[in-house]
């Protein structure tokens, strides 16, 4: 009975070709597979997830196990196209080579290249369910494994490939961790994902680059009458003031108009209430990193701090609203700001004022202005022209044309830019 072993051959042909195209996708899909999000499911208890996480933790006996049994199922796969061969045509060299070929397409398409990109495909899906059948043939041919290994291990020192100790492959840097932030847009909201960027930045940039400029500081001097004094108390829009005494450098400290509300119910406003109601100024330096000041501000309930350069000259001012805005964008205040109201005109123009943040202007327009030098457009203005500019006068910094609109005390006070045409 001829046909019985030769139907018994053949289904047994395809029942390895089966086993090959199993053990290929398991190589592709646990390669592939996608280790934070394993360590995400193994971290709310999926065991599937935990048991590849503890395979690819071993990728030589990973790899080992896999190919082990690959190559076994492959060799009799080919021994038995062999056979089967011999059973129809003898022993010609045609049919032998016609066999070799047979067996070679049967692997290449149906044991590699389709379950390879299947498992490719569905790499994370897969991954948790060959860990456990993958585990189980670790664990009864661990010694068989463990003995190929040797060798292996033998090969990449002689090579000088072998891994040292404490080698992290998957550690992430912090621009591979923007590039996925910037790639997951089909999962992250485009709110949630700025917020991440900035992040991201905080390690990059100074307290000046996000400080309130010098001249916008709204500040009492104790040198005015105090009509004056009172009367700009009354008006301003910040619960906190700076306090000078003559000259803009010689800051005596910071008034809480809080405090000063609850002490004008009981008596008369005068320049020595004042003075004993001014708490003392804190000073922060102009290279101090955004991320460390806001650790500061956590640690000793610190809510403003005064940027000084390295001649202790005053450059601004950098309250925690200011870093807090920079991860996660403006947020209402009770103060008039045109910061948010920063958008380009029906004639592709735009009119700033030349104290404003150049960061600012950079993400609220779309531009490119340089950001390593001045931090204000002004002072922009005034480096790339290396004099005081004066009204009418146009400049191009880069590909982005600017007007200077209005200049007071040496400053630019306000000016237009254009649009970069494309």
């Amino acid at each position: 009975m001829p046909e019985s072993p030769l139907a018994l051959q053949l289904a047994t042909l395809g029942l390895l070709l089966v086993f090959s195209g199993l053990f290929s996708m398991s190589e592709t899909t646990m390669m592939a597979a996608n280790r934070y999000r394993l360590r995400s499911m193994a971290s709310n208890g999926h065991r599937g997830a935990t048991l590849a996480l503890e395979l690819l933790n071993q990728t030589e006996k990973l790899l080992g196990v896999i190919l082990l049994f690959n190559n076994l199922i492959n060799a009799a796969a080919a021994t038995l196209v062999s056979v089967i061969t011999i059973e129809l045509f003898g022993d010609e060299r045609w049919a032998l080579g016609a066999g070799t070929l047979l067996v070679t397409f049967l692997i290449l398409v149906f044991s590699e290249i389709t379950p390879k990109v299947v498992g490719a495909r569905y790499a994370d899906k897969l991954a948790v369910m060959f860990a456990f059948p993958l585990a189980f043939l670790l664990r009864i041919t661990y010694f068989i494994i463990w003995f190929i290994n040797l060798f292996v291990e033998l090969i990449l020192r002689i090579i000088r490939l072998h891994p040292k100790d404490g080698d992290q492959s998957d550690a992430l840097s912090t621009e591979e961790l923007r590039t996925m932030v910037l790639e997951a847009g089909h999962v992250i909201p485009h709110k949630h994902r700025s917020i991440l960027l900035n992040m991201f930045e905080l390690e990059d940039i100074t307290v000046e680059d996000v400080m309130t400029p010098r001249g916008a500081i709204e500040g009492i001097d104790l040198s005015d009458p105090i009509e004056e004094i009172a009367q700009q108390l009354g008006t301003s829009y910040h619960t906190r003031l700076l306090v000078f005494d003559g000259e803009n450098d010689d800051v005596i400290g910071i008034l809480h108009l809080r405090r000063l509300l609850g002490h004008s119910l009981d008596s008369v406003l005068d320049h020595d209430t004042l003075r004993t109601m001014v708490a003392k100024p804190y000073f922060v330096p102009a290279e101090t990193p955004v991320y460390s000041q806001l650790q500061f501000f956590q640690e000793n309930k610190q809510r403003m701090g005064l940027v000084v350069d390295e001649y202790g000259e005053l450059l601004g001012l950098v309250t925690i609203d200011d870093i807090i805005e920079e991860m996660v964008g403006k947020f209402t205040t009770s103060s008039p700001d045109s910061a948010d109201r920063l958008k380009w005109n029906e004639d592709g123009s735009v009119l700033i004022d030349g104290g404003h943040n150049l960061r600012d202007i950079n993400r609220k327009l779309g531009l490119n202005l340089p950001v390593d030098g001045p931090k204000t457009l002004n002072g922009l203005i005034v480096e790339y022209l290396q004099d005081i500019p004066e009204t009418g006068l146009s400049i191009r910094v880069g590909d982005v044309p600017i007007e200077v609109i209005q200049t007071q005390d040496r400053l630019v006070k306000m000016a237009r830019i254009f649009k970069p045409t494309e």
